[in-house]
């Protein structure tokens, strides 16, 4: 509480020593230690020693105030807990005219903007400040199939939590198009629990399902059925790794980077780029990316896609429905770091008209009987069954995506079915690696950025092997 208290009361001192880094970008650390080992205000806490580093052992500027001490470390390749350790360390120590037994009581991250004097970098995103008040839980859930809501957040006794373990909410659902508002309340129902990486342990994020009144799954709880599904399945072991796509948004709904009457250069030089000019927010993608992983959420990986400001992370392998939890979960996360940097997350399948590609949800499957040898007869007798039901898959895969599917940017046609071995333009994509070694998965190139993780995973199972009865 105390150290809560030093980044909200103070933002115009703790501000002078968050010099953004002209370099690129950084993480930044603060470390709080008392000199002699004791806390001695809970209510107010008024930086002591500050120091902004520039490198391991540089002292740019130091205030001297008491005898807490908060340390900004900004180094992107150092981790601050052995900074005591060597040459470099000692002399920074000694600097700081602190005695070598100082207790370090906790150690705070922040992602540093290198462009955007955002309040994320000047905010705790891991770490228990000491005095931690009860946990709390929040709630969250998908409202209608491309959007997340923010339920409720509480106050819980601390402890490890099970979904089993915590309590349902309500809220308005007339406020979400989810209820009428003669009968408004809507109920969140906890599935999954995540570490919280905005405030840190205790704090967990909740995911929930979304119930009517009368016991029945909402209309937008896509997770209910697609978890039947995936339970009735269960022997095939499914794995799922699905590859989302967005483009970052200034508010006035321009991708970032772009001329404002105008357009840059063509596509080509972006993909996986590197250096200014090419990639926009690094910032934020490096600290979504820190964010996943601390909350435990399977992200493998991410990239800068075709079209300049827009982005793709991958999440999986998954199995079942943990798929479609983890992949709502990074994308709250995202849009909530966003929000700090003050940028807009588009999941729109075609956000700009024109010679530019659109954003897709491109989704890979495969179960144990595709991962072995032999298994591509299995592959290639569900690509059969997905050409079966082609129309039933494109009106669950995404809003808008008839802008995207045209048979250009790297898209097969909207209007028919196909597939191959390493083609981009095709409906489903078989890797040229799975095809040399006769075993695998495959990629549905089809559903757009926006659609429903669940609707997805859940619609493949339905039409490889069956409904859930």
């Amino acid at each position: 509480m105390a150290t809560e208290a030093a980044f909200t009361s103070r933002p115009e001192t703790l501000a002078k020593y968050l010099k953004l880094d002209q370099k690129g970008s950084i993480m930044a650390e603060y470390i709080w230690i008392d000199a002699d080992g004791e806390t001695r205000s809970k209510s107010r806490f008024e930086m002591a020693h500050a120091f902004t580093l520039t490198s391991v052992s540089t002292v740019a500027s130091t205030e001297k105030l008491g005898q807490r001490v908060v340390l900004l470390w900004i180094h992107p390749l150092r981790d601050v807990s052995d900074f005591r350790l060597g040459i470099a360390g000692k002399k920074l120590w000694a600097a700081a005219g602190l005695n070598a037994a100082a207790r370090v009581l906790e150690v705070l991250r922040v992602a540093a903007a290198s462009s955007v004097p955002s309040p994320f970098a000047r905010r705790r995103v891991f770490g228990k400040p000491v005095g931690q008040p009860p946990a709390e839980g929040r709630y969250c859930s998908p409202r209608n199939g491309h959007d997340l809501q923010w339920g409720h957040w509480g106050t819980l006794k601390e402890k490890e939590y099970t979904p089993e373990d915590l309590p349902m909410w309500n809220f308005d659902g007339s406020s979400t198009n989810q209820a009428p508002g003669d009968n408004s309340d809507v109920y969140l129902k906890p599935v999954a629990v995540f570490p919280d990486p905005f405030r840190g342990s205790p704090n967990i994020l909740v995911l929930s399902e979304c119930w009517n009144a009368d016991g029945t799954p909402n209309k937008y709880n896509y997770r209910h059925e697609c978890a039947k599904l995936m339970e009735a399945h269960a022997a095939h072991e499914p794995w799922f790794g699905l590859e989302q796509e967005y483009t970052l948004l200034d508010l006035s709904n321009r991708p970032f980077g772009w001329p404002a009457n105008g357009f840059p250069a063509p596509q080509g030089p972006y993909y996986c780029g590197v250096g200014a000019g090419k990639v926009v927010q690094r910032d934020i993608v490096d600290a979504h990316y820190k964010a996943c992983l601390y909350s435990g959420i399977k992200i493998s990986g991410t990239n800068a896609e075709v079209m300049p400001a827009q982005w793709e992370y991958q999440v999986g392998p998954c199995t079942g429905i943990e798929m479609g939890d983890h992949l709502w979960l990074a994308r709250f996360l995202l849009a909530r770091i966003a929000e700090e940097f003050g940028a807009k997350v588009s999941v729109e399948p075609k956000p700009i008209p024109g010679d530019w590609n659109g954003a897709g949800l491109h989704s890979n499957f495969s179960s144990k009987e595709m991962r072995v040898e032999g298994g591509m007869k299995h592959i290639e007798a569900a690509i059969k069954k997905l050409e079966g039901r082609h129309k039933e898959h494109i009106a669950v895969y995404g809003e808008g995506n008839e802008k995207r599917l045209t048979g250009r940017h790297e898209t097969g046609s909207i209007d028919s079915f196909s597939y191959g071995v390493a083609n981009r333009g095709a409906s489903i994509r078989i890797p040229r690696e799975c095809a040399q070694k006769g075993y695998g998965y495959f990629e549905d190139r089809r559903p757009a950025s926006n659609a429903d993780p669940y609707r997805i995973t859940g619609i493949l199972m339905e039409t490889i092997y069956g409904s859930a009865e």
